[in-house]
């Protein structure tokens, strides 16, 4: 399984950005896709997910702003990233994982200025 981000920049507070993760290969029975983010100075941590059977997580900083998707045809995860904040500046990895398995998409930064 591969994948690749796309979508970071640079953007405005307040501004939009989405990021999209392009999965190919043997992505059919993942259990579950989502993005990371590492700010700067601190841990990589979750932002939101997509699990087989379970709800969709959010990190409660991104609630209300952030939305994860799916495009099954294409095989594409998206981020959609609303309102941003400058606190929201990280690089961004896209995550997918089957059982023990583990995928982590190159990255993509993001920079939100005030």
């Amino acid at each position: 399984v591969q994948l690749v981000e796309s979508g970071g920049g640079e953007v405005q507070a307040g501004g939009s950005l989405r990021l999209s993760c392009a999965i190919s290969g043997n992505s059919f029975n993942l259990d579950g896709v989502g993005w990371y983010r590492r700010a700067p100075g601190k841990d990589r941590l979750p932002v939101a997910s997509l699990n087989r059977g379970s709800p969709t997580y959010y990190h409660g900083a991104v609630k209300g702003r952030f939305t994860i998707s799916r495009d099954n045809a294409t095989n594409t995860v998206f981020l959609q990233m609303d309102r941003l904040k400058p606190e929201d500046t990280a690089v961004y990895w896209c995550r997918a994982w089957e059982g023990y398995y583990v995928y982590w998409g190159q990255g993509a930064r993001v920079t939100v200025s005030s």
